[in-house]
């Protein structure tokens, strides 16, 4: 007996080694179930572009909690479904996180990508991945609260006809950017928008700025693709 307890606690002892000099060497603690590690997981995770002329070039990612990124599959999904909306296209990207929208949508031919987004880290993040792809001759970024109004748009000569919306779930965030968004007169009659957002977020109703053209569902994600109406 004594013999067969000995050699448990030695074959123990080896796991428990092994699992620690593992976790080291990864970073990873996988004892843990805090917020704050599955917010890092999620947030950590390697985007990359899909299709085009940058197909395949990987993205820096965001180490924290704050940005949530579109999906590789879903991404693919929206420009499978806006097919030739997008080369050519004058694109604004709202709550714009990584980037990962507008650069997808320059790879793929759109002509310009106005980036907007409050989060200081995401706007370190937008410039150095727009430094990455070598796109910034054909993006701006800019810093700005997108809940308090779209003033910033007013002092650009653009007018926009693909826009990317992806605000916070669940805060009512959609609607006031939609609201933001008309105010701005910055959107081009026929505009196509693609909203991201939660089920219990509501859209404008009745839709009479708006068209709802098709909606799309990725596990608790809604897709809905709007044209504007005026």
């Amino acid at each position: 007996m004594g013999n067969l307890l000995g050699k448990a606690i030695k074959l123990v002892t080896r796991w428990l080694i092994t699992v620690l000099a593992w976790k080291e060497s990864t970073g990873t603690n996988t004892l843990s179930t805090s917020n704050q590690s599955r917010g890092w997981l999620e947030t950590s995770k390697v985007l990359r572009i899909i299709s085009g002329t940058l197909k395949g070039k990987k993205l820096h990612p965001f180490h924290g909690k704050g940005i949530r990124p579109t999906s590789d599959r879903t991404r693919e999904s929206i420009f499978n479904i806006l097919s030739d909306r997008v080369p050519g296209a004058v694109v604004l990207d709202l709550f714009a996180g990584s980037g990962a929208l507008g650069i997808e949508a320059l790879s793929r031919g759109a002509g310009w990508t106005t980036f907007i987004d409050m989060a200081p880290a995401a706007v370190s993040l937008l410039k150095k991945n727009l430094r990455s792809c070598c796109l910034e001759e054909h993006a701006r970024v800019i810093p700005w609260n997108i809940e308090r109004n779209l003033n910033c748009l007013q002092s650009h000569d653009r007018l926009y006809n693909l826009i990317f919306l992806d605000p916070p779930y669940h805060k009512g965030m959609a609607l006031t950017a939609l609201t933001h968004l008309i105010k701005s007169q910055a959107i081009t009659p026929g505009a196509c928008l693609v909203l991201e957002h939660g089920e219990a977020d509501n859209l404008p109703s009745p839709l009479t700025t708006f068209e709802l053209l098709d909606q799309r569902k990725y596990g608790k994600t809604l897709v809905s693709f709007l044209r504007y109406m005026v």
